[in-house]
Order: C-alpha cells, then sequence, then structure tokens
C-alpha cells in the first residue's frame, strides 16, 4: 500500500512536472533583434524576413525576430560582439567574423577555395565544422546556419583586370574582416575597408577604385549604374553568411521553439542557395543590358599570389588547410 501510494505521487510529480515545462513553454516570448548588411532588395533580406515571419507563426508569436537591414544595428564585427555578449540579438555575418573567436573558421572561408555552392554546403555539413561549430560554442556562439549563400565575390571596377598585377596601386573597398583584407591584399590590391553605406558615394567619388561583391549585390544595389562597369570573375571568396545568436539566449529558449528556429533558418539557407543557383544566369544577362562586362582572369596566377593564405594562422588546429583540401578532393 504504501509503495503504490509512493508510486502514486511519483507519477502526479511527474506529470505536474510535464505541466509546468508545457505552460512555461505556453507563456514564454521572447524579442530578438536580426542585424545584416543587406539592402531590402537583395535576396538575403527577403530571406531572414521569410524565416522571421515562419517562425512567428509556427511558435504562436512566442518567438518574434525583427530584421533589421543595412546595418541599422550594429554589424559585421560588431554584431557578433552582441552575440558574444549574451545580447538578444541574432547576426548574420560571413564565417570570417567567427574567426575572431575560433581561428579555423578563417580556414573555411580562405580565398578560391570552392568551385560551386554545392562543394560549400557539402562542407558545411561534415564533422570537421560540426567540430568548429561545438567550439564557438564555448565562446558563447550559437550557430544556426553557415549556408545563406549569395554567390562569388568578384572584382567591381573601372578597368579591366586579369592578372594580380593589374590590381597594383588600385584601392578596392573590402569589409573589415582580417580575412577579406588580407585576401585583396595578398591579391595585389590596397584592401580599404569601408562600411556600405559609404561605398558606392566613394566609388562615385573616386575614394576608391572598385569594390568586390557579387552579381546579386551589383544587382540588388544597383552597383552597375556607377563608373564600375567591369566585373572581373577571380570568384575569390565565395560569399555566405551564418547565422548567429548567444549560447545562453539560446539555452533558456524551450526545446520547441529551438526545435522550429534551427529548422526554418535550416530551410531558408537551402531554398535561397537553390533560389539563387537558378537565378545566376538570369541575373548576368541583366547586368549585361545595363553595360556591365564580364571577362575570365588567370586563376592560376591569382592562385599563386594567395598561396600564403593557406599556411595556418595563430589558434588554427594543425592541418586544418590538409583536412579542407582532403574533404573537397573527396567531393570531386
Amino acid at each position: 500500500m504504501n509503495i503504490k501510494k509512493t508510486l502514486s505521487v511519483l507519477c502526479a510529480g511527474a506529470i505536474l512536472s510535464i505541466g509546468t515545462q508545457s505552460m512555461a513553454a505556453d507563456d514564454y516570448k521572447l524579442t530578438l533583434k536580426l542585424s545584416h548588411v543587406f539592402s531590402p532588395a537583395e535576396q538575403l533580406t527577403k530571406s531572414m524576413d521569410a524565416v522571421s515571419a515562419s517562425i512567428l507563426e509556427k511558435t504562436g508569436g512566442a518567438i518574434n525576430i525583427q530584421t533589421f537591414p543595412q546595418a541599422q544595428l550594429p554589424a559585421y564585427k560588431e554584431g557578433v560582439e552582441q552575440v558574444v555578449r549574451g545580447a538578444k540579438f541574432i547576426s548574420v555575418e560571413d564565417p570570417s567574423f567567427i574567426g575572431d573567436y575560433v581561428p579555423d573558421f578563417k580556414a573555411l572561408y580562405a580565398p578560391m577555395l570552392y568551385r560551386s555552392f554545392d562543394e560549400y554546403v557539402a562542407l558545411t555539413k561534415t564533422q570537421m565544422v560540426a567540430d568548429m561549430k561545438a567550439k564557438a560554442e564555448e565562446q558563447g556562439i550559437k550557430i544556426l546556419a553557415l549556408d545563406y549563400i549569395y554567390g562569388f565575390r568578384n572584382l567591381i571596377t573601372q578597368k579591366v583586370i586579369t592578372t594580380p598585377a593589374d590590381l597594383s596601386g588600385m584601392k578596392i573597398r573590402t569589409p573589415g574582416s582580417k580575412s577579406y583584407i588580407d585576401t585583396l591584399t595578398a591579391m595585389g590590391a590596397v584592401a580599404t575597408p569601408l562600411p556600405w553605406g559609404e561605398t558606392l558615394s566613394a566609388v562615385q567619388q573616386g575614394v576608391v577604385d572598385g569594390l568586390e561583391g557579387s552579381e546579386f549585390t551589383n544587382i540588388g544595389t544597383k552597383v552597375y549604374e556607377g563608373p564600375t562597369k567591369n566585373v572581373a570573375n577571380t570568384h575569390h571568396i565565395l560569399g555566405t553568411c551564418g547565422v548567429y545568436i548567444s549560447i545562453a539566449v539560446w539555452n533558456e529558449i524551450p526545446a520547441e521553439y529551438q526545435a522550429i528556429i534551427q529548422d526554418e533558418f535550416s530551410k531558408g539557407a537551402n531554398d535561397m542557395v537553390e533560389l539563387l543557383k537558378s537565378q545566376h544566369g538570369g541575373v548576368v544577362k541583366e547586368l549585361e543590358s545595363y553595360g556591365v562586362k564580364f571577362n575570365d582572369v588567370d586563376g592560376d596566377a591569382f592562385r599563386a599570389a594567395l598561396a600564403p593564405l593557406y599556411k595556418e594562422q595563430d589558434g588554427m588546429t594543425p592541418g586544418v588547410f590538409k583536412a579542407i583540401f582532403s574533404e573537397l578532393d573527396s567531393m570531386r
């Protein structure tokens, strides 16, 4: 009798506990601010807005992600710092900015590594990258996605560029990430970090001689309307963004909402990649109709110039580049 009574009390306690958790999830509300640098016309903005709206609907209004494009809120390095500090904030930046906390991410974002979107996506699903993500969590960063791809970045300039020598003395705008600065410097340019909001006017006024970016950025922000009508197909960096949230904030979110958030960001990345793959040819043709001229480059010359960047930097896992090359070779 006592045993039955004890079991009854334990069962009742378990039911109460489950009910309390359910009620906690039902009552849970969280507003997050999501920041990135892309314009409203670009696909990444549209994708972030769509994912946020879907999460709001599927969580019954519990998770409200407010999106802020064009660096209205802290972006780039400062955006990731907000995440690390534990703010209720989502930073959408390229993985090189996570390299400030987990240096192996700089290797993942090294120049001229990938031949296609699919290669990069496949690499992000390997155990090697899973280990990188785990190290990021130790630094306070939960990575929800790494593959919001927006195209290969190319040189957009006034003159035709075919070799590193052609870039000598040319000021090329880059984001403030060390990975970008090192890449453009190695390619022969004078890397000039500028906020995106100042870039187009800097090009118009001759403060810089060009910039680097994808065809989707070119058309989405109307770069083609300026004097930079030549695009050198360097494909020097695969433009992609990750989605980052504070691990402390993440751990406080009820599991059922975590699952929805993760699923929606993963689905959004896949949808964006497939959409851009289908649109790229049409975007190139449209840019050409506006007078933009595309040219191939001496890939071997650029790769030779960039070779020093494939050496391990301080804090990187020994053999990380060799591991990345091995993974890519196995795909090919």
